[in-house]
Order: C-alpha cells, then structure tokens, then sequence
C-alpha cells in the first residue's frame, strides 16, 4: 500500500541518519535497536460496518423492546402486539439502512472532494506544499534537515505525496473514505436482529406470559450486546453489559407504563 511505502521512506531515512551518526558519537547517533517499531494489529473500523452494526442491534433491540412493550402495557392483543412489532422492525432496519448509506456517502464524498483539492495543490503548487510539510514535521520537533529530507522523499511520488498531506493535514486516509452499502448492510441486518428478540415470544404465546418472556430475553440480549461490545471497546465487559441493560430496562419500563396508563381505549 501507498502508507507502507510512504512509512519505509521515513524509516530509510531515518535509517541513513542514525548510520552516519553512530561511528563517532555513538550516545548521540541512533542505535539500530532504536528504530524498531513493534508490530500492532488493529481491527479495520474504516468501512463503517462494525459501527453500523453496533448501533443497528442496540438500536432494534432497545426500540422494538419498547414498542411492543408499550402495546403489551395496554392490554392489547396479541395479534396487534405481533403487528405494532413486526412493522418496527421492518420500518426501523430499513430506515438505518437508508441512514447509514445516507450519511456514509455523504462522508465519502466530502472526504474525496477534499483529497481532489489536495491533489490539485500538489501538482500546481509542489514547491509551496513540501513547505507545509516541512513545517509539520519541524513542529512535532524533527530537525530542519532531516525533515527537509523526509518532505523531499515524500513529495517524489505524487501518490505518495497526496497521501501523506490528506493524511497529515486533513486526518483522511485516501484508502479508507467509507463503505455506505457495507454499512447499510449491517445496520439493516443487525436491527432487524435486535428488534426481533422482543418480538419473538408473542410469535408463540399471547397476554402476560408472552411479556414476561419478551421482557426476560430483551434484558438477557441487552447483557449480551453490551459484553460482546466491550470486545470491540476494550471496557470491563460487565460496565458495558449492565450499561446496555440499564438503558433498554428503562426504555422498556417507560413505554409500558405509559401504555399501562392510557390502554387501548384512551387511542380512539
């Protein structure tokens, strides 16, 4: 990839440096060991999905809990319960799909009209932007020469050059804009999933039992989203899986309170 290319120019570099310093300053020259840099392997979060797909179950299991619970609340049939949470479900892993692609596109588009402009910077005005990153990289405490050295070698590929200035002055990765259908995907998916937890027992059963089932697997998945959640955030998995609970519980207990209050009679 371009990055690695970019990153092996700076690592030869500072290589040539440290080589030409050790033979008489040894303490002052960079020492081979010192340009290790260990290796590290983190999770591709770019595209969109692993975010998409945390907010799409949360989001369908903690609305639908609370749609079908407040039609529960009000004594409502089942049949009608089966209805108000089939239509959430659909309504709502249909709406985050189309919200997900939305604002996702929006993004990637954003991001590639901005990496288009530094592209026409680099080559219109090469000289005026290996100056910025020469001044970047002295401003993070690298030597004139040495920076003078990295911004020269970077700027000799454009490819290179273009990555590294969307990178360092923009925060964007030319590689990695976004993955809209990736990420309508899995928000659709995964809603769809969590909303159809609550549903599940009044597909079986009817009246208090089917709440009480419903009430009981909505909180045991909400325990399970929020742990499998903390793998992706590196929290306690018991502070997430309580978080999650607490909020669908409360979610859940306001609705059917407020279906409880007003019942299928006071709709009309």
């Amino acid at each position: 990839m371009v990055g690695t290319e970019g990153e092996s120019i700076f690592s030869r570099l500072v290589a040539r440096r440290g080589g030409a310093a050790q033979a008489p300053h040894d303490q002052a020259g960079l020492q081979r060991h010192d340009l290790y840099i260990p290796e590290h392997q983190h999770r591709d979060i770019s595209g969109g999905g692993p975010r998409a797909a945390v907010f799409g179950i949360s989001d369908g299991l903690v609305s639908n809990t609370s749609l079908v619970l407040g039609i529960a609340g009000a004594s409502a049939a089942s049949g009608l319960v089966r209805l108000a949470g089939l239509a959430g479900l659909l309504g709502g892993a249909f709406s985050m799909a189309a919200g997900e692609y939305i604002s996702m596109r929006a993004q990637s588009e954003l991001f590639q009209r901005e990496i288009e402009i530094e592209r026409r910077e680099i080559e219109r005005h090469p000289k005026g932007e290996m100056r910025e990153l020469v001044h970047l990289y002295e401003t993070r405490g690298m030597p004139t020469e040495l920076a003078q050295q990295v911004a020269s070698e970077m700027m000799a590929n454009p490819q290179v050059a273009l990555e590294t200035h969307a990178r360092e002055e923009l925060g964007i990765d030319p590689s990695s804009t976004g993955k809209p259908l990736q990420a309508a995907f899995w928000s659709f998916l995964t809603f769809a999933l969590g909303a159809f937890v609550p549903l599940l027992p009044f597909l079986f059963s009817s009246g208090s039992t089917a709440t009480l089932w419903a009430v009981g697997a909505a909180g045991t998945s909400a325990l399970a989203v929020g742990g499998l959640l903390s793998i992706f955030t590196g929290r306690k998995w018991w502070f997430s899986a309580l978080r999650q609970l607490l909020i669908c519980a409360a979610a859940g207990a306001v609705t059917y309170s407020v279906g409880s209050a007003i019942g299928v009679s006071g709709i009309g």
